[in-house]
């Protein structure tokens, strides 16, 4: 787990695929994503979890969205 930057650049991304992770991953889910330059080149993505915290995965289960902005904002202050 890398330590989070409040200036990192975070995304949503929906999880499609959740193969060897079904503990970990909701299919259908969306989750909050950390832009992480080293983990894009091994092809994984850096996906926040429910209690804060982030971890890599499989870019492949994953899919990048977009959400209008009062949606965006609801859901990253969402408790």
């Amino acid at each position: 787990m890398a330590a989070k930057s409040s200036s990192a650049r975070r995304r949503f991304v929906i999880c499609v695929r959740n193969d060897g992770y079904e503990v970990s991953l909701e299919r259908r889910k969306i989750y909050v994503s950390i832009e992480d330059e080293e983990a894009k080149a091994h092809k994984l993505i850096r996906v926040v979890d429910e209690s804060d915290d982030d971890y890599l995965f499989p870019e492949k289960m994953f899919i990048p969205i977009d959400l209008p902005q009062p949606i965006r904002r609801a859901v990253l202050t969402a408790a």
